[in-house]
């Protein structure tokens, strides 16, 4: 059987994808569903992903034998940037079939591969293909992560816009946090995935420019749906 696969992007980079794709790891591991991390692309490293380091760390659960492996990090590039530019740099192109490969061993052991990309959806992997571009070939599922800072509902609804007018699926919107002040039951990040693959959230708020702002419904209606999960992520908290 193979499993489900997830990718993990952002509205920016910096933005917590790293905590994000780890955090929900430990959390469906937690609640019995076999679960791994894999990194598209890393740039800025030399034969181990700091990445899937931190995945490990938020998940305290130890090195995997795919990470030895290197199905985890298939690719990576020694030069801190976009991966088009990183490529270039190291003399390198990206082996795109040798990450498929990857993701395709260990969507046949685990229930669960959260795919963290590099930065946002329009960074470049190749002059000609974006990460949506990957996204969407592959017709993948996606986690879009963003925050409470100052710009990030532009930068929110202009990712999901994106996403939209490539008709790919939105499986839920994920804030990361550090300062916003909720009940103790909503400083966690609350998804649930159950077996069927359907999802509950329990916080729906975020904190927008210092004050509480109900996005939730700003985007349902101008996406005019009621199928997106919301969450919210306290990175004080992991």
């Amino acid at each position: 059987m193979t499993g489900s696969v997830y990718f993990i992007s952002g509205i920016d980079t910096g933005i917590g994808k790293t905590y994000t794709t780890g955090y929900l790891a430990k959390l469906w591991n937690e609640q019995g569903q076999k679960t791994i991390t894999q990194k598209l692309v890393q740039t800025g490293n030399v034969d181990v992903s700091e990445d899937i380091e931190q995945h490990r760390k938020i998940m305290g659960m130890g090195w995997f034998p795919e990470d030895d492996s290197k199905l985890t990090m298939p690719e990576i590039f020694s030069y801190p940037a976009s991966p088009h530019l990183a490529t270039k740099i190291d003399g390198r192109e990206i082996d795109f079939a040798k990450i498929e490969r990857a993701t395709q061993q260990l969507a046949e052991k685990y229930e669960v591969v959260l795919l963290e990309g590099a930065g946002g959806l329009m960074v470049p992997l190749t002059i000609d293909l974006l990460s949506i571009d990957y996204i969407a070939a592959k017709q993948l599922p996606v986690i879009l992560v963003s925050s409470g800072r100052l710009g990030s509902i532009n930068h929110t609804i202009l990712s999901l816009e994106a996403l939209k007018s490539r008709g790919l699926e939105l499986y839920a919107l994920a804030y990361k946090t550090k300062t916003l002040q909720l009940p103790q039951t909503q400083r966690k990040i609350e998804i649930t995935r159950r077996k069927n693959g359907s999802t509950t959230s329990k916080a729906t708020m975020c904190c927008f420019a210092g004050s509480a702002f109900d996005i939730e419904k700003v985007i349902k209606r101008h996406f005019h749906t009621n199928h997106i999960t919301f969450a919210l992520i306290n990175v004080e908290r992991i």
